[in-house]
């Protein structure tokens, strides 16, 4: 199949509608029949405003995390249009993929 490998990036203290951010896009996707998604934990890093986001003792809310999807167009398109819905302004990487199953080859 073609289509797109997909991740989010955020921190884990953002919220919205009661959820993390990464955690909203999850139960989004999954909502929509997307077959799967994997959330990760960062060390460490900082974003466009410059500043840093770790995993410490001090600090464990802040984190950074990503979300990865692999997605055909169509699935590429519900997600994104349910993120404008909400006017929800996160970071995004979008990459070109060929995916399948190792079974269906």
């Amino acid at each position: 199949m073609e289509g797109y490998i997909v991740t989010f990036f955020t921190q884990q203290s953002r919220g919205l509608d009661g959820v993390s951010v990464a955690h909203w896009i999850i139960d989004k996707a999954k909502e929509l029949g997307i077959r799967g998604a994997t959330l990760s934990s960062g060390h460490e890093g900082f974003g466009r405003d410059g500043r840093y986001h770790s995993e410490n003792f001090f600090d464990l809310e802040d984190r950074p995390i990503q979300v990865d999807l692999v997605l055909t167009p169509e699935e590429s398109e519900l997600l994104f249009a349910a993120i404008r819905k909400k006017q929800l302004s996160i970071f995004y990487r979008k990459t070109p993929a060929e995916f399948g199953n190792t079974l269906d080859i």
